[in-house]
């Protein structure tokens, strides 16, 4: 049965004893905001009763909270990144601990990144639609068409994780996962954002380091913009300008403006606002890694590649998901084995990939 949940108290009444697991989804709508504004919360007490939770009702996720926080329940969730930064903003809160669905099936060798709609097809035979994907589930009331998309979502949650779990034990995998998800949510916990931003542009790699250093500033700025109003990145300031003013170097407000003035959709209110933040040095630029092209060496890299593909293959893990390409170049430029490349991905790797790296 599906149970459309309207209050706080009827919710409270449903989570009165919750049961040892959970599937666990969420509907947002993420198209002119910066933060995503949570629509619809499902919850699976097990595959034949689902509540839909209605968080725009006031008080609901409070009520949602206590559920969220309780370290006896096991959150099972599909690729839930983007649901945990919606229950963070929203409810202030992290669903913990936490079961990773997609993370868990490329553990098991099944593939990297599949859908829930594959994974579901996969392991139990049941093909789902995906008619509603892009509804507008901030309108009331949600069609049945909605209701019953958003149903499946996580009906079949408790099915994927008992054979998913059960391949990981054999496996000997349960801890990797259980790593994996931790960092996930420390991650979503500390909401930093990425300290070096302008790494993730190709064309940063053209500047000089003045102008990395620029940029950084530039998208740092954005970063906090985008925030504090609730509006995309793009909107605030394109990748495209920001390169371009990075770049030039404008000398003063009125140069400034006059670029701002060349370019469609420029944040010209916000032109003071964007020449402080051009010209004040950030305190730790200083350490700040520069974008690189093909400037490393080449030949180490693939040796590293061809060390990870062994590796995978013996594993018989996607390549991506032991150590993509970034990762190894993130070793060749000493960030260490951090981040991903902790716990279990190093007690696998170091060992053959170390003698390649030397000092």
């Amino acid at each position: 049965m599906t149970h459309w949940i309207d209050t706080p108290d009827a919710l409270r009444a449903r989570l009165a004893r919750p049961p040892a697991t959970i599937g666990l989804d969420t509907e947002f709508i993420r198209e002119r905001t910066y933060w995503p504004q949570l629509a619809l919360v499902q919850i699976a007490l097990d595959a034949d009763d689902i509540l839909l939770v209605d968080p725009l009702v006031p008080g609901m996720c409070e009520a949602l909270a206590p559920l969220l926080a309780d370290p006896a329940v096991l959150k099972l969730m599909h690729s839930p990144s983007e649901d945990l930064v919606a229950f963070k903003h929203t409810c202030k809160m992290l669903p913990a601990p936490l079961f990773d669905t997609q993370a868990a099936a490329a553990l098991c060798g099944l593939g990297a990144g599949l859908g829930y709609q594959k994974l579901v097809q996969a392991l139990t035979g049941t093909a789902l639609t995906k008619g509603e994907t892009r509804s507008d589930w901030l309108r009331r009331p949600l069609s049945p068409a909605q209701l019953d998309y958003a149903a499946d979502d996580v009906r079949h949650l408790h099915a994927l994780h008992q054979t998913l779990d059960a391949r990981l034990q054999a496996l000997g995998r349960a801890a990797w996962l259980a790593q994996d998800s931790a960092r996930q949510l420390v991650d979503a916990h500390s909401d930093a954002g990425d300290r070096w931003p302008h790494l993730a542009l190709r064309s940063a790699q053209f500047l000089d380091a003045d102008g990395q250093r620029r940029l950084l500033r530039l998208l740092r700025w954005r970063e906090a913009q985008a925030r504090t109003s609730d509006r995309p990145r793009s909107w605030i300031l394109d990748n495209d300008l920001a390169v371009t003013l990075a770049r030039q170097a404008p000398t003063d407000p009125q140069a400034l403006q006059a670029v701002l003035g060349a370019t469609p959709k420029a944040p010209r209110d916000l032109r003071d606002a964007l020449w402080q933040a051009l010209v004040t040095p950030l305190a730790d630029e200083a350490q700040a890694p520069l974008a690189r092209g093909d400037d490393r060496d080449k030949r180490q890299l693939r040796a590293l590649q061809d060390v990870v593909t062994a590796v995978a293959a013996e594993l018989g893990l996607p390549e991506s998901v032991l150590a993509p390409r970034r990762l190894l170049e993130g070793l060749q430029d000493g960030s260490g084995w951090t981040g991903a490349l902790a716990g279990w991905r190093r007690a696998v790797l170091e060992p053959r990939l170390a003698p390649l790296l030397g000092d």
